[in-house]
């Protein structure tokens, strides 16, 4: 599953070689990852795709501001899994496995009344664990893709009908990096120059408005250089219009259907999410017809991309053949 679950490298020496993976491929990885994670929801399987997220970013990443930020978001979505590990210890009192006894006190009928503390069970701590770890597999995979993915040709390869929101998403990913560059770039400053100690509070303080200002700099360069290239918002008319109301039909279709699974009635929820289904296509391809492309086209997926797909696509296949495979990876 590794060997199919992480792209080759690109080369960096060479003009021939010097061609990454389409963004396709990406794409592929990303949901392959995310389905043998949902074949195997074990912990040996988590830790399996956390090491492949961290070989691909190693691998693949090119020592870019994104892939800077792979180790802070995985760090940050392993202290949540801790932090609620130790809270589902402390409130969840099951089984017959007693570790430990710890003082407990009962929290007021407004706060829910449970009992915080007294007896942890293996079985709640195992478990919480696992589920734990099954989350940080989850973000770390999300975060390698976004370090190892090129967003200009991800954006590109999108709607036009989704042009404004794939720009707001795009520049929403590229907080972290670009944060994380700041606080190095403040910090290297505050080194080169005599002043207020580091750890002092005047340092702090400095440092958070040098921070905030370059922040304030990269936003507005950014919106200046986004619009210069015809990034810009370019107004509603006739096809937006009729878009939206094919997209309300199309949302009301699918609530509809819904509420007939609910019902249990099948076949008025089958033809229903048909209807919304079909609604949602024809409004997205009628606005990306109608709106022109910004900047270059997507790049056309080549026969190497192709087998890369496949290959990928191997490692759920696979666990979805064999689902003794799957069943085996536990503890």
């Amino acid at each position: 599953m590794t060997a199919a679950a992480t792209p080759a490298p690109h080369a960096r020496t060479g003009p021939a070689q010097a061609r990454r993976p389409h963004v396709a491929v990406w794409l592929v990885w990303a949901a392959a990852c995310l389905a043998v994670l949902q074949a195997a929801t074990t912990p040996p399987a988590a830790l399996l795709l956390i090491g492949v997220a961290a070989l691909t970013v190693e691998a693949c990443g090119d020592r870019r501001r994104l892939a800077g930020a792979f180790p802070a978001l995985v760090g940050a979505a392993a202290f949540f899994a801790l932090l609620r590990v130790l809270l589902t210890a402390l409130t969840t009192h099951a089984g017959e496995d007693v570790l430990a006894r710890l003082p407990s006190f009962e929290l007021p009928a407004l706060l829910g009344g449970f009992t915080v503390g007294g007896t942890l069970h293996r079985a709640v701590l195992l478990r919480s664990l696992s589920e734990g770890l099954v989350v940080v597999a989850v973000i770390a995979t999300l975060a390698a893709f976004n370090a190892v993915v090129s967003h200009h040709e991800l954006l590109r390869l999108l709607p036009r009908a989704f042009h404004e929101l794939a720009l707001v998403v795009s520049v929403a990913v590229a907080f972290v990096p670009s944060a994380l560059a700041a606080v190095g770039a403040v910090r290297e400053a505050d080194h080169a120059r005599a002043g207020a100690p580091v750890g002092s509070r005047r340092g702090w303080a400095r440092r958070l408005g040098a921070v905030l200002e370059t922040s304030l700099e990269r936003a507005i360069l950014l919106s200046e250089s986004m619009e210069s290239r015809g990034f810009g918002h370019t107004g509603s008319g006739r096809a937006e219009r009729r878009g939206s109301r094919l997209a309300l039909l199309g949302l009301l279709s699918c609530s509809g259907a819904f509420g007939a699974l609910l019902a249990r009635q099948p076949a008025v929820a089958l033809a229903a999410g048909a209807l919304g289904a079909a609604a949602l296509l024809a409004a997205v391809l009628l606005v990306s017809a109608s709106r022109p492309r910004a900047g270059l086209p997507a790049r056309r997926l080549e026969r190497a991309d192709l087998a890369m797909i496949a290959v990928l696509l191997g490692a759920p296949a696979g666990l979805l053949a064999l689902p003794d495979t799957a069943a085996a990876l536990r503890w």
